[in-house]
């Protein structure tokens, strides 16, 4: 076909190529994956048509390297992708170029005639099946194939063709087929819509095969004939009708596949015989597989299944695009037959395996595999079902990001719950049960003014209970306008005795006070009724707040009854008949008002309502030296009367004295933070009116401008009261739950639960910072101390799944922290204390019309609804946020052990043995031969550091591409010191920026917290020339890299070539050799940290991620910014566009990394902006630092016993060796292994290390032995394919 030979040309064009940028090793995998990938698509083109190797090409385009590996069916071998995209590409525009210009059309939609070449003979007669099929009922097809990429391809033109628009097709590939958009509940669905008629077609590799049920499917068809008499009759079993069909398409001069299918029926009729008459009494033990079981799952595992799931378990390691580990095989000749050992990945628990003594090379490899899987099991590595642990953890989460729920990790957080806010007992206690006469605790409030340009009358708070210590003393700065403040003072002031008259007294007067500054519109009526509020017990809170008078000493106050009855007595209060009783008074001492003549007297220091205003005001004086014929407001030309004339407003008694009048204040949140630091107070001067007395009503007699004014700052403090009574209460139940927690301040606890969104000036963010980074840290050591034979990889889905916000907020809600949370600015109209009930009732069977749950999506404030019950939405990573807040109050309070006890209580466990982290040390030995390699001497004066266990420095250097050792690498080390230096720089910003708001805390941490900070200071340091791999790509990286930054002392922080994960890695390994050496020795490490990391601690130049600057500054100038992602063969094209006033701006990029290819344009875009002028309106964060106060860096909270690390054994130290393989040539010895482990495992010895297989170049047989002893069977060592033996191809 001409075809064939088009695809033959691009290969063969490709191929000189393959060795331009690489080495042999890499050349030889690109080169096998580029014909394994040209063998697939000529298969897809023989069996599909032209439209089928079309989709095959796009399809291998657009997926990673993962799926791409997957759809061919390739072991992921490291290889120059970019020789490969080629040949697709390439492949692709021939096919797209036909169909378009002799082909139907220009899409599958649109084709109107199916032929050949487009389409496939094969193709056709399953589009004809198909279409006969259509006819009939409820009508189930299930067709098989054998490969990835024919179910995908196949999948896509059955989906498109308008001819089968009757069929509702999916393909069914297998949750381990490693694509992403294949998890195993995206397969569970598939199955269930096919169950439900939903679909109708299914195209399924071998995976449906078996335990497919589906009573309805009454038509299944081999598109590619079975490989197995197994999979001859288990896939006919599918067709679950009566009279259902079952199809075979095969080319109808191909005699081998009709024979092929002959002798499947008479392998079947035989086995059908077989089991009938049970003539056989013979075991064919050679042809049994053993098989490995979990007991207490059930779960099993034959050899030869072992081989692809050893390989996927590796696959699943740690890795990058400079190492993607695989296991190696070596065969050998003993004396009992062959034997196969396995060389693991260097991060794999286990370095090698072997097994017994077999007849041939496959017998060996599986018997090597299935005690691979055993012992990978047993040391915890695969779950009891069997799967690798990241397969485990990838399919819970992928229930959480299904696109089916629509939902992801981020919309769980976010997600808000209702939950009831916990109101402080010592509020709580009532007296209204008590007949005879109450004992109330008095605490005087102590306003002081800055500047003293106000008065303020006394008051005090009465409760039944006496406050706590941290309480009785609270002091309270509440902030005014124009800068103005009070301090407020609480102070003890001994005991009060109520009588139950003066009990009720106090109780309506509270009730008249709250009426005046909450509810004044109740005040407009001619009566009001008190006390009717107190009949129902709906009040949450029993205190009053009253005026006092102070004795000579402060510690002594008595209620002011004086102003309390005169207040009382007013007119408003009183039935209207009482009232008009009193009216008569010299016209000398009253005044005309709208509600009579009142007693001047009365008029003074009184509340009143100035009905033309529709206004409430505080009368202070009469003003005798004006009336209605005075000028009105310095205007010169108008007076009182005539003004009110032009409003139509006539006086009668216009020579009556003016009144002297303060508007009745507006409540306001005075717990803002309306001060900047170190500012001036300003005097205000108060604001006053005249109003004439004929258009005002009296309403509360007695009711001074300085009551006014104490009662406008009460609410703001009770409510931090409140608050901290709360924190308080939670104090008290850390204290009784572990000694550690009566050692932190309650002040903390409060700051630890009070979100940013409270709008104080105080939140728990800078607590948080502190605590997550603890948290990271403390459950990272008792993991990697706990778990030594796991990965880096397991060690962080491990530690992930502790301290996720989901895994927090179970913990926290478990221990009902989320009732102590503060979450809502205080709004001084949503306040109910006793005398002002909570209109909303709120019951079990009104809750959700109270807080429907739209309304805690609603990103305000003010739309929440407070009811009887102190309900409110909490979000669940806010509940989570305040568990790393707490720890980072125990922490900054009393230490390590304060907060390692509180989460033990909480229920995570970061408890560790000092044997544990002796074994550790000891272990370290074995990477002692790799000492030869390098100056161990000179790469600890560059760390400051001299090691007690050398073999952990050695450890913290060895890439895991580096396997020449007998196993282990850095990647251990590295998620440790990540996390130590995560806490110690964070502490370090902590304490050097005491004043630092906590979004700049943040953002400060994120900048000095990553890998590429890291990876400059292994430059500075020269790290990079210690590092061990086996990667020229890494090697070639990491030198473009040094040379770029070594060149270009001022770079930006994302500017250059890429920078290799493997140099931050660096860095944070030696760190975690550093600490396991000084035995947890924060102290130590801490000087270390402060000696080397120079270039983050300095901050000589803080740069945010320039994706977040970008749209900050487009948010600050209410541009319109777009980031448009494409993929374009396996790189990521980004586009950023955003009109900049009148200019529009376009920047583009592309990297084979989405993340990295949308920074880089973000920044490319950032920098165009800076360069026309724009800036942000706010202040840089570099801006901030420089005019931030600084303190001493301090390591907070640090105050645990370092463990004592055994000194090493260093007898023999000089006389250890590298083995002959790390410094020569590799030259194999063939020995018989003799070492079986305590679980029956073979092991290799150090000196026994068999040969290796590696592919040829030119050789005829594919195979290039070095070194290959006598006895030996050459083989491939690919995935779960053998050659076999010469043995077994004479059997």
């Amino acid at each position: 076909m001409i075809y064939c030979s088009k695809l033959e040309e691009i290969k063969r064009q490709c191929i000189p190529l393959v060795r331009k940028n690489g080495d042999i090793q890499s050349a030889r995998n690109t080169k096998k994956l580029l014909n394994r990938m040209h063998d697939n698509i000529i298969f897809c083109l023989e069996n599909l048509g032209i439209w089928g190797a079309l989709q095959a090409c796009r399809l291998l385009l657009t997926g990673n390297n993962s799926e791409r590996n997957e759809l061919i069916e390739d072991e992921g071998i490291l290889s120059d992708d970019s020789v490969c995209d080629r040949y697709l590409v390439h492949a692709a525009d021939v096919f797209a170029s036909d169909c378009t210009r002799d082909g139907p059309a220009n899409d599958l939609s649109d084709v109107e005639i199916l032929k050949e070449p487009f389409f496939s003979k094969k193709l056709l007669r399953l589009v004809g099946i198909l279409s006969t099929f259509r006819l009939q009922p409820n009508m189930k097809c299930i067709i098989f194939v054998n490969r990835i990429v024919t179910a995908r391809s196949l999948s896509y033109i059955l989906q498109n063709l308008k001819f089968l628009l009757f069929w509702k097709c999916h393909f069914l590939v297998g949750v381990h087929s490693g694509l992403k958009s294949m998890s195993r509940k995206t397969m569970k669905n598939i199955l269930e819509k096919f169950r439900t008629g939903e679909l109708n077609l299914l195209i399924a590799t071998k995976v449906g095969e078996e335990g497919l049920d589906i009573q309805t499917c009454c038509l299944v068809i081999r598109f590619d004939l079975p490989e197995t008499v197994a999979s001859f009759i288990q896939s006919r079993g599918r067709a679950r009708m009566p009279l259902s069909e079952y199809a075979f398409l095969v080319n109808s001069g191909n005699e081998k596949e009709l024979d092929l299918i002959k002798n499947f029926k008479k392998d079947e009729d035989r086995m059908n015989v077989e089991i009938s008459f049970r003539t056989s009494t013979e075991v064919s033990i050679g042809l049994e597989e053993r098989i490995y079981t979990v007991d207490s799952s059930g779960a099993s595992i034959s050899s030869g299944y072992s081989i692809s799931l050893l390989h996927h378990y590796c696959s699943k390691l740690p890795h990058d695009e400079y190492f993607f580990p695989k296991p190696s095989f070596y065969y050998f000749e003993d004396s009992g037959g062959t034997i196969c050992n396995i060389i693991l990945p260097s991060n794999a628990p286990i370095n090698q395996i072997a097994s017994t003594p077999q007849s041939s090379v496959n017998a060996a490899k599986k018997d090597a595999c299935l005690k691979a899987i055993e012992e990978l099991h047993k040391l915890g590595a695969l779950t009891d079902h069997l799967l690798p642990l990241q397969n485990s953890v990838l399919e819970e989460e992928t229930l959480l990001v299904s696109s089916d729920s629509g939902s992801s990790e981020a919309d769980e957080d976010s997600r808000g719950e209702l939950h009831e806010m916990l109101v402080p007992a010592v509020l709580k206690e009532s007296w209204t049960n008590l007949e005879n006469c109450v004992l109330l605790y008095a605490y005087y409030i102590k306003f002081i003014p800055n500047p003293e340009d106000r008065s303020y009358k006394e008051f005090a708070l009465f409760v039944k209970s006496p406050l706590p210590k941290e309480a009785e003393r609270m002091e309270l700065d509440l902030h005014l306008s124009r800068r103005r403040s009070v301090m407020t003072k609480l102070t003890p002031s001994g005991v009060a005795e109520f009588k139950r008259e003066e009990i009720m007294q106090a109780q309506h007067f509270q009730e008249m006070f709250f009426k005046v500054i909450l509810d004044r519109s109740e005040l407009l009526s001619e009566f009001v009724t008190l006390g009717n509020v107190f009949l129902s017990s709906s009040s949450s809170t029993f205190y009053l707040l009253l005026p006092v008078i102070l004795s000579n000493c402060e510690n002594k106050v008595t209620v002011d009854w004086g102003i309390v009855q005169r207040c009382l007595s007013s007119p408003l209060f009183k039935p209207p008949g009482a009232a008009a009783k009193i009216e008569n008074f010299p016209s000398d001492v009253c005044l005309h008002l709208v509600n009579g003549c009142r007693s001047i007297r009365d008029i003074e220091n009184s509340l009143v309502y100035a009905t033309h205003k529709r206004a409430f005001y505080f009368i202070t004086s009469i003003v005798g030296e004006k009336n209605g014929y005075s000028p009105y407001r310095d205007s010169g030309t108008l007076n009182h009367l005539e003004h009110l004339n032009m409003s139509g407003i006539h006086l009668k008694y216009p020579e009556q004295p003016l009144l002297h009048a303060k508007p009745l204040f507006k409540l306001h949140n005075l717990l803002h933070n309306r001060k900047p630091e170190d500012s001036e107070s300003n005097e205000l001067e108060e604001y006053f009116i005249d109003l004439p007395p004929e258009l005002c009503q009296l309403k509360i007699i007695g009711f001074s401008k300085e009551i006014g004014s104490s009662l406008s700052l009460l609410p703001s403090i009770m409510h931090r009261l409140e608050n901290l009574l709360v924190a308080i209460e939670l104090k008290h139940v850390f204290s009784a739950s572990f000694a550690e927690g009566a050692e932190v301040t309650a002040l903390r606890v409060l700051e630890a639960l009070t979100t940013e969104k409270c709008q104080e000036r105080f939140s728990l963010e800078r607590l948080e910072s502190l605590g997550d980074s603890f948290l990271k840290f403390a459950v990272a050591r008792h993991l990697f101390l706990l778990h030594d034979a796991l990965d880096e990889g397991e060690l962080t889905r491990r530690r992930s799944n502790v301290v996720n916000n989901s895994n927090l907020f179970k913990l926290a809600t478990r221990r009902n922290l989320q009732v102590y949370i503060r979450d809502q600015p205080f709004d001084p109209y949503q306040f109910f204390p006793l005398g002002h009930p909570c209109p909303v009732i709120c019951t079990k069977e009104t809750k959700g019309t109270v807080h429907p749950q739209s309304s805690c999506q609603v990103d305000h404030a003010k739309s929440e609804v407070r009811c009887s019950r102190n309900h409110h939405w909490l979000q669940k990573k806010t509940i989570s946020d305040v568990v790393e807040a707490l720890v980072g109050a125990f922490i900054v309070d009393r230490g390590f052990q304060a907060a390692t006890a509180f989460l033990r209580w909480i229920g995570i466990r970061v408890d560790f043995q000092g044997s544990q982290l002796n074994s550790i040390c000891a272990a370290s030995k074995r990477f002692m031969p790799l000492s030869s390699l390098l100056d161990i001497g000179d790469l600890e004066n560059l760390l400051g550091y001299q090691f007690l266990h050398k073999g952990l420095l050695l450890q913290a250097i060895v890439h895991p591409s580096f396997n020449r050792h007998g196993g282990g690498c850095y990647q251990r080390l590295e998620f440790l010191g990540d996390a130590v230096l995560d806490y110690l720089i964070t502490s370090y910003l902590f304490s050097l920026y005491p004043k630092l708001k906590p979004g700049q805390l943040t953002d400060l941490r994120s900048v000095s917290v990553n890998n590429k900070s890291f990876a400059n200071v292994a430059v500075d340091r020269r790290l990079h020339k210690f590092l061990m791999c086996d990667s020229c790509h890494l090697n070639e990286a990491i030198e473009k890299y040094v040379d770029f930054i070594t060149s270009s002392p001022d770079r930006g922080l994302f500017e250059g070539p890429k920078c290799p994960k493997a140099l931050g890695d660096l860095v944070e390994s030696c760190f975690g050799a550093i600490l396991l050496d000084t035995g947890f020795n924060l102290n130590r490490v801490w000087k270390i940290m402060l000696s080397i990391l120079d270039p983050i601690k300095s901050l000589s130049s803080v740069q945010l991620n320039p994706i977040r600057e970008v749209q900050e500054l487009s948010q600050c100038y209410n541009w319109d910014l777009q980031f448009l992602v494409a993929k374009v063969g396996r790189n990521f094209s980004v586009d950023a566009k955003v009109n900049a006033g009148d200019v529009p701006l376009c920047v583009c990029s592309s990297n084979i990394n989405r993340k990295e290819a949308i920074r880089t344009t973000a920044h490319q875009l950032y920098v165009k902006l800076k360069a026309l002028g724009y800036a942000p309106k706010s202040k840089s964060l570099d801006e901030v630092l420089k005019g931030s106060p600084k303190n001493e860096a301090k390591l907070i909270g640090y105050d645990e016993t370092p463990i004592d690390v055994t000194v090493p054994d260093i007898i023999g130290f000089e006389n250890m060796k590298l083995q002959e393989s790390l410094v020569n040539d590799f030259n194999p010895k063939t020995r018989s292994s003799k070492k079986t482990t305590s679980s029956g495992v073979s092991c290799i010895s150090p000196g026994s290390r068999p040969f290796e297989v590696k592919a040829a170049r030119g050789s005829a047989s594919g195979i290039e032995p070095k070194g290959t002893p006598p006895n030996c069977s050459i083989v491939d060592p690919s995935c779960g394919i053998d050659s076999p033996s010469k043995d077994s191809l004479t059997g």
